[in-house]
């Protein structure tokens, strides 16, 4: 195949594996808190839900490993550590909550089922898909994405060229930071650490390209899904912003079904629900798709210990996909608090030039990012406070970003260190 149709093909489903249920219900009601700052939380949701991910993609690009690899100049145990608990993470709450919206949007408003139903369905043609591997790339790049797009782009046209009445000022207290943090709910840095494995296992299986041409073709995928992600959004925030006096809601799911049945009649609300069981099957696919491939690699390629991680990954995501949205959420914060910030440390690290990211800053800079992410994480199960004690002395901490000066500091001062030795 053609390199450069390869190329789309790969960002179309670097797009759609990104694109999942949490992409879809978070931008508006962040846009409709916002309100007129929404330029300002949607440039704090683009850092964490967008440029991340991509730079993860590319740092894939650079390794075509897996996600041991990003992990491996820290510790090689660490490493294994750390890849257990991100598809942990990610096969018991992003992967289960794709299942719970598609119910809650697509499902629920139009037939009598129950959530069990529609689960034990929707995991079974995701281990259909996980099972098929070979064909992810192009079933999901060449059919379902350009439709997921599609539906995106007529409703957010729509509603952004209708008359609305002006819009009501932020009620965030650091519209920026809380852009960013918000971010954290879409999984998209570990999405991208997780989905780049699998795009990078898939062409590899191909046997059609050597690393140059992959190197290549998977950074260009990633800009290119990357500039799509950033549109969606923008108009996804930009429409909640635009309705935020005339929808009065603080619901994610219904604020979307209004929006889409405001701009497009009743007919939006079925395009809405195709739409939602698009984007949301297609991640759950690469999750599930990619812990197994992780739990492969560490069995020594075993399809074996692939397919039952498939079929466990399918089983906890019928399981857990009976709870609602919104408790899923709420459950996967302090998980997020946690691991977010080692994520986006990896990842930046791994995009570095070689000279600045050596496996002492790698260690330095984990150590202390780990260290000063556990305030934000046992925060969650302490009486709001609790912490003040420690968190009031550390710069960021009360925005919940307390281990970005130290993660910083340490990586200029270990580089300094460094070169110092060299010189000397």
């Amino acid at each position: 195949m053609n390199p450069t149709k390869q190329t789309f093909i790969v960002a179309f489903a670097l797009f759609s594996l990104f694109f999942g249920a949490g992409n879809l219900i978070l931008p508006p009601l962040l846009g409709y808190n916002a309100g007129s700052s929404w330029p300002l939380v949607l440039l704090g949701f683009a850092i964490s839900a967008v440029i991340i991910p991509i730079l993860a993609i590319y740092g894939h690009a650079r390794l075509q490993g897996t996600l041991l690899d990003f992990a491996n100049k820290v510790s090689p145990v660490f490493a294994v550590v750390y890849g257990v608990i991100v598809y942990a993470i990610s096969i018991s709450l992003p992967s289960p909550r794709t299942a719970s919206v598609t119910y809650e949007m697509s499902i629920a408003p139009y037939f009598e089922m129950s959530s069990l139903t529609l689960s034990a369905i929707y995991f079974s043609l995701v281990l259909v898909f996980a099972l098929n591997r070979t064909k992810i790339l192009s079933l999901i790049g060449k059919f379902l994405t350009p439709l997921i797009i599609l539906i995106l782009l007529v409703i957010i046209s729509i509603g952004l060229f209708a008359d609305v009445t002006p819009m009501k000022d932020t009620i965030f207290s650091s519209t920026f930071t809380d852009g960013i943090l918000e971010g954290y709910q879409t999984f998209d840095a570990i999405g991208g650490v997780v989905v780049g494995g699998v795009i990078v296992v898939s062409l590899a299986l191909q046997g059609k390209f050597n690393y140059e041409e992959k190197k290549q073709m998977i950074a260009k995928a990633g800009l290119l899904a990357g500039l799509g992600l950033i549109i969606i959004y923008g108009g996804l925030i930009a429409l909640g912003a635009s309705y935020n006096t005339t929808i009065i809601t603080e619901d994610r799911v219904e604020l979307l079904q209004v929006l889409s049945t405001t701009t497009l009649g009743n007919i939006g609300t079925s395009f809405l629900g195709v739409l939602v069981a698009l984007a949301c099957f297609t991640t759950a696919v690469g999750i599930v798709t990619g812990t197994s491939d992780f739990v492969k690699k560490l069995t020594g390629n075993s399809q074996l210990a692939y397919t039952i991680t498939a079929v466990v990954g399918c089983i906890i995501g019928v399981a857990v996909g009976q709870f609602d949205v919104h408790y899923i959420i709420a459950v996967a914060v302090p998980a997020l608090m946690f691991i977010y910030p080692i994520t986006i440390v990896l990842i930046l690290l791994n995009v570095l030039p070689q000279q600045f990211a050596t496996p002492l800053v790698f260690k330095v800079v984990t150590i202390l990012t780990i260290l000063f992410s556990i305030p934000d994480f046992v925060g969650f199960f302490l009486e709001e406070g609790a912490l003040n004690n420690i968190t009031n002395y550390i710069p960021l901490a009360t925005k919940g970003m307390g281990w970005v000066l130290p993660a910083f500091l340490s990586f200029v001062g270990v580089n300094l260190w460094l070169k110092g030795r060299r010189v000397g």
